[in-house]
């Protein structure tokens, strides 16, 4: 008797359409997929859309500790050996859809489907890279080109493409967070962005290319003194 080849496994249909433990959500803006303190169960695919991480202190100060955008998984954390509890928040920046995946489907899939796992392996290292440019970045570099980094993170300028690109809505309090510095501060940096054409705003942030300049050479002029808040992007 022959038997049948197994047929071969598709990661982006597995990722896209919905099946045996796992099935697709729609996730509006401000909504969680999860609080800190849920039991983690299930990780997230990131169809479409962006999703804030953020962790709450015992003292009840919240700091956004990530942005994710399409094509990442959310919730990664509950695939350790032992299931526990989410230690931070998702929240959906913008609207977002996204794979839903029971944790015993997530392992049985990982164990038994190479590609699967060779995908999932480089966005985990991936995020590590990420997380440890971080840590340098609040370490060594000043808040302004934190500040820098972050909107040309969000922009995606590390993919080829246009020369500016629009972000999604963000308070200032959330780029203070995530900055590690005061919304005052951030209202001030914004202001220089925008006077030396680093950033437009017209109902939404548009981040231009050149403001790779901060990053790299940390050139801009010294300036002191207060400015006042950019018009239109909420404090809250």
């Amino acid at each position: 008797m022959v038997e049948l080849a197994k047929p071969p496994f598709d990661t982006a249909a597995f990722l896209m359409n919905a099946g045996m433990g796992r099935r697709i959500v729609q996730i509006e803006p401000r909504q969680t997929f999860y609080s800190q303190g849920d039991p983690a169960d299930f990780v997230f695919y990131l169809q479409s859309g962006r999703v804030k991480i953020a962790v709450v202190s015992q003292a009840g100060k919240e700091a956004t500790i990530a942005i994710v955008s399409e094509g990442d998984f959310v919730g990664e954390g509950s695939l350790a050996a032992v299931p526990g509890l989410r230690l931070s928040t998702a929240t959906a920046i913008t609207a977002c859809t996204a794979m839903k995946i029971s944790r015993d489907e997530m392992i049985r899939v990982m164990h038994e489907e190479r590609d699967f796992s060779d995908l999932f392996m480089k966005f985990l290292l991936t995020r590590s890279m990420r997380i440890q440019a971080d840590l340098v970045d609040q370490l060594f570099n000043s808040s302004e080109r934190r500040l820098a980094r972050v909107l040309l993170l969000m922009a995606e300028f590390s993919r080829p493409g246009e020369q500016q690109r629009l972000i999604p809505k963000i308070s200032q309090e959330t780029l203070a967070e995530m900055v590690g510095t005061t919304r005052s501060r951030v209202s001030f940096f914004m202001n220089r962005f925008r006077k030396l054409g680093f950033i437009d705003y017209d109902g939404r942030i548009r981040v231009h290319r050149s403001l790779l300049n901060v990053v790299l050479h940390d050139r801009l002029p010294s300036d002191s003194g207060d400015e006042p808040d950019l018009p239109g992007i909420p404090e809250e």
